[in-house]
């Protein structure tokens, strides 16, 4: 039996790539920030599948200590597969117990931290996809991104160049572990928490948009297939996938930002 880690289990796309992959025989360790709704979610799956194979593990993905036991509570574990699905969009800015950009320690920092303690536990051909975003085509970083402040704060700025920073990070790791089947994943527009804006407009939002956009399990499609894939640096969407584009290929930001990360962040917990 395969072991794959899925991170934020609890709920919309990751609840339903649990439910999917738990159905194909996979034996599936839910990391959850929230692991009493976690619970929720496991008791029923097993309710309509008993034979499934689910753990249920406690992980805040903005948290430094909270990543490194998780990794740590693994005790060399095989992971044949990482699903790196965990996300927020902020409602505003606020930074994490360590100091980053809340939308940046979720959606970049935090899972490019766990990939890397993880790495030792991957065997040859095994899968890592890592959850992007549709909004990344619109979105501009830079290196200095750190020294950005709370006056600089956009709801879908923050969140596309968090996705975008993963993107980025996604793309190194892959050229760096030939060995793995390294790929990203857009769900699209989601069912999910995530769309709300914590503005005046959700209710409207919630009657009118909701009912047609994607369902959490239409959601999950992408992401399934690309841990199914053999092969890397490809973009899923929907049921089709390709190249990622040449432009972030080739970026510059690919090896500056992994420089950095390595030098700031994940050389504090390796």
């Amino acid at each position: 039996m395969k072991n794959i880690i899925i991170t934020g289990a609890s709920g919309s796309v990751g609840a339903a790539a649990t439910r999917a992959l738990a159905q194909q025989g996979w034996h599936v360790i839910m990391a959850c920030r929230d692991v009493n709704k976690g619970e929720i979610v496991r008791q029923e799956i097993l309710s309509q599948n008993p034979s499934a194979s689910i753990e249920l593990r406690e992980l805040e993905m903005s948290s430094r200590e909270s990543i490194q036991r998780f990794a740590d509570g693994l005790n060399g574990t095989t992971v044949d597969a990482l699903f790196n699905n965990a996300g927020i969009k902020a409602h505003k800015y606020a930074e994490s117990a360590d100091g980053i950009e809340q939308d940046m320690a979720v959606n970049y920092i935090g899972p490019a931290m766990l990939t890397e303690l993880i790495l030792p536990l991957i065997p040859n051909g095994g899968s890592i996809v890592n959850m992007v975003s549709l909004t990344c085509r619109f979105a501009k970083l830079n290196i200095n991104w750190r020294n950005r402040k709370a006056e600089d704060f956009s709801q879908l700025g923050f969140y596309s160049t968090s996705k975008l920073a993963f993107l980025y990070y996604s793309i190194g790791l892959a050229k760096r572990n030939p060995q793995l089947n390294v790929n990203v994943s857009d769900p699209g527009i989601v069912n999910s928490n995530m769309i709300s804006m914590g503005q005046w407009y959700d209710p409207l939002a919630d009657i009118f948009f909701r009912p047609f956009i994607k369902t959490p399990e239409q959601g999950a499609v992408s992401s399934l297939n690309a841990i199914n894939h053999t092969g890397s640096l490809e973009y899923f969407v929907g049921k089709s996938h390709s190249k990622i584009a040449k432009k972030y290929l080739e970026s510059p930001l690919v090896d500056q930002l992994w420089q950095q990360f390595n030098s700031d962040f994940y050389s504090i917990i390796k």
